[in-house]
């Protein structure tokens, strides 16, 4: 690996750990350059999982506090978790290389939405934290339907999972906004360590990109967090989705042969 790739993915590690800090959505950054460094889609992919899941995992171990009272339902959304990551992470290595490359700028696509509209998706939440309908035992019997798909999603690629996470998260019986996202932020990390531990077992880590752009991450995260109150955040926002639209066409263009 020469400098300039190295400095190409400790500098995609650093931005990622910054918007991981402030907005989130950092793979919608650090992924397009594991594919810049020249990996294969599937190793890219597990090599950005393991590289960055320390950085996200950081917000839920913060805020571990404000989770929710140890009750069977909670039981019932880990185990579904668990299962989920670890489904997702083997679909991912028994995808065919041609088949993912096919599939990225439907991921990318589709990661960069889901981001766009994670503010209306939150206003939502809000509004309605107050309808009885929302905090029923139907709406937990549906959010735990709808967990499984979107934990398996995690552990194959992730992006813009977090999002997903809040807006199914906010049915059923969890408590408060804030509760809510305690609770994101641990499932999030929880697919990710369920993944990365699947990913580096199977040997299909790319160990001196990963590292390259961990430490990248590791500092990118601590800067995020001093500066997360000077930097505005809908500023980064925009970074990201304007990022992540770019990527989605790009590789469009690259592996579905357009113009």
């Amino acid at each position: 690996m020469d400098t300039a790739t190295i400095a190409l993915l400790v500098a995609a590690g650093f931005a990622g750990g910054i918007v991981t800090t402030i907005v989130g959505g950092a793979s919608l950054i650090t992924f397009p350059a594991m594919l810049a460094a020249g990996l294969p889609p599937v190793i890219a992919t597990a090599s950005n999982a393991v590289a960055m899941t320390p950085s996200n995992f950081v917000g839920a171990a913060v805020d571990y506090r404000r989770l929710p009272k140890w009750s069977s339902a909670l039981h019932r959304v880990l185990a579904v978790s668990v299962i989920g990551s670890a489904l997702g992470a083997c679909l991912l290595l028994w995808t065919p290389e041609e088949a993912l490359k096919k599939l990225i700028p439907v991921l990318l696509g589709l990661a960069t939405a889901m981001f766009a509209f994670a503010a209306h998706i939150r206003a939502f939440i809000f509004r309605h934290g107050d309808d009885p309908a929302m905090h029923s035992a139907r709406a937990d019997r549906v959010g735990l339907i709808l967990l499984a798909p979107v934990n398996v999603y995690g552990g194959y690629f992730g992006a813009g999972m977090g999002v997903m996470l809040l807006a199914i998260l906010s049915l059923g019986r969890h408590g408060e906004y804030r509760t809510i996202n305690a609770l994101k932020n641990v499932l999030s990390g929880l697919s990710g360590v369920i993944a990365v531990v699947i990913f580096i077992a199977s040997g299909t880590v790319a160990w001196p990109q990963t590292l390259s752009m961990l430490a990248g991450g590791l500092i990118g995260g601590y800067v995020g967090g001093r500066v997360a109150g000077i930097i505005p955040e809908h500023f980064i926002r925009w970074v990201v989705i304007v990022a992540g639209s770019i990527m989605t066409v790009v590789y469009a263009q690259r592996y579905w042969r357009i113009g």
